[in-house]
């Protein structure tokens, strides 16, 4: 087993696919790119611009593209009622503009037509704040037919999970199942994780942890379960599904360079292989952090690279805003002889703030001073 895992580190099967629900691949769409589209014999609703522009704080570009896709007749009064109804129900500004970037149309909606819809959420105990988030989200969802589409889905998902409470928690975390074919996807997935003999009681248990992996293709999903497995990572183990989910998500030349980059900084494959079976999502983190975090725990001079493979998820955290802060402190206390040694790695990563602070800096107030200790680590974590 151990043989085979280290011939994968080098290999990873890769599928473009697998960025299907990669969180980052609904970053807010800038004007530009919509600006290219062939509008040029569109002209802007003057009345509806202003509204947008004066009144509800669109950026002139959105404002002149979605006015121009609108037919001249359409009335300013009824885009303003359905712009505040939205307000009133919890949309931000930022959501509403991407309302509007991702579904024009939106601007024609009756308050009746969007109500009914907002009510199919209400009835499974969603706030207003979960459904224009979960809107906002996927705004497929209101162009999708609720009768033959999203009525059936929360159906689906009600009789796997058991209760509304259940289907809402899930919606929060991953609103894609709103818009993926379920029949395609979730349940064949969870089929596949049946065959290996896991438990329904902890395929849930996946599903609610990493929805995404759940709406990838079945085949992607096979062959990243296959990679956990042979890198040594059991089922019955806590991070199994987070292993699954890098796999579904990580190309296999962004494996490669990962792994280079550890290799390179002085990680055997032995211990690239323990990390990746304590931590697996740190090689989620880009080469330039992993780089980062290493060799600045390293310039310390008080920890070792089997400090890191002990602790790898240090390599998780902001050097700016956590790891160096809490140096600082620790610096500055064996300077006045106020430690004898240094805490282990996990307790500078890995503690929350609070008992860092109830740890390392409450008890030392009187002896190094209130203020020149709030501007090391209290300031240091703002940067």
């Amino acid at each position: 087993m151990i043989a085979i895992a280290r011939r994968n580190l080098s290999c990873l099967f890769v599928n473009t696919n697998s960025f299907l629900c990669n969180s980052n691949a609904h970053l807010f769409p800038s004007i530009h790119f919509f600006s290219t589209w062939r509008v040029k014999n569109l002209i802007p609703n003057p009345k509806i611009y202003d509204l947008l522009v004066n009144k509800h704080q669109f950026p002139p570009d959105l404002a002149s593209l979605a006015s121009s896709g609108l037919p001249k007749s359409r009335s300013p009064l009824r885009v303003d009622t359905l712009l505040l109804f939205l307000k009133e129900n919890s949309f931000t500004a930022t959501q509403l503009q991407k309302l509007v970037i991702c579904y024009p149309r939106i601007l024609g909606f009756t308050i009746e037509s969007i109500n009914f819809k907002f009510k199919v959420f209400q009835n499974l105990g969603l706030s207003p704040k979960e459904i224009a988030k979960i809107i906002s989200g996927r705004t497929s969802i209101l162009h999708s037919s609720y009768e033959n589409g999203i009525i059936p889905k929360l159906s689906t998902l009600k009789c796997l999970l058991g209760s509304d409470h259940d289907v809402a928690r899930l919606l929060i975390r991953c609103s894609w199942f709103l818009s993926a074919d379920l029949e395609k996807t979730l349940m064949p997935n969870m089929e596949i994780l049946k065959s290996y003999s896991i438990p329904m009681e902890r395929i849930l248990y996946f599903l609610h942890l990493r929805p995404r992996c759940f709406v990838v293709k079945p085949d992607i999903l096979q062959k990243s379960v296959v990679r956990a497995i042979e890198f040594g990572v059991p089922w019955t183990s806590g991070v199994f599904i987070q292993a699954v989910s890098l796999f579904t998500h990580t190309s296999k030349g962004m494996w490669e360079v990962k792994v280079q980059t550890i290799r390179d900084l002085g990680f055997s494959d032995d211990d690239i292989l323990t990390i990746f079976r304590k931590q697996p999502l740190v090689f989620a983190q880009t080469e330039e952090k992993m780089k980062n975090v290493v060799e600045h725990l390293l310039a310390t001079g008080r920890y070792k690279i089997s400090s890191i493979v002990t602790c790898p998820a240090a390599l998780g955290y902001s050097v700016k805003k956590r790891i160096e802060p809490r140096l600082q402190i620790l610096r500055l206390l064996e300077s006045r002889s106020l430690i004898e040694k240094w805490p282990k790695l996990s307790a500078v990563a890995t503690l929350t703030e609070d008992r860092f602070f109830d740890r390392f800096v409450k008890p030392y107030c009187d002896e190094i001073g209130e203020e020149h200790i709030t501007k090391i680590y209290v300031e240091g974590r703002k940067r």
